[in-house]
């Protein structure tokens, strides 16, 4: 069933971009009947239009739909991107300070210099 959606719809992405392709295969499937009750050199002996007229107009007025619908879309996706942030309000805190000292000075010289050498408990080796 997924497989159904996603061919559907990505056929239908794709059938605007074949709008000319088959505005021409339908003429080339009708161009007969065009060239004998649409064409306007239908009456003429040697008729070298064959209907090409109509083609080109089917032609233009697709394109010209194409443009005003492009033209409605630009108009719809201005209206899509204006969106309203909020901006937060912050509060300022004052900073904490503290009066202890919290490290030790060497203002003055050392009383005495301990030789002995740290040495684990026995149990952690």
């Amino acid at each position: 069933m997924k497989k159904f959606f996603i061919i559907l719809l990505s056929c239908m992405l794709l059938v605007p971009s074949f709008g000319n392709f088959f505005v021409y295969t339908s003429f080339k499937l009708n161009q007969d009947e065009i060239s004998k009750t649409i064409c306007v050199q239908r009456k003429m002996l040697y008729n070298t239009c064959n209907g090409r007229c109509e083609l080109q107009k089917s032609l233009k007025k697709y394109a010209d739909n194409e443009k005003k619908m492009q033209n409605n879309l630009k108009e719809k996706s201005e209206v899509v991107y204006i969106q309203n942030t909020i901006t937060p309000t912050f509060k300022l805190v004052a900073s904490i300070t503290s009066k202890a000292k919290l490290f030790a000075t060497l203002d003055d010289k050392p009383i005495s210099v301990s030789i002995a050498t740290f040495r684990p408990p026995s149990y952690f080796i």
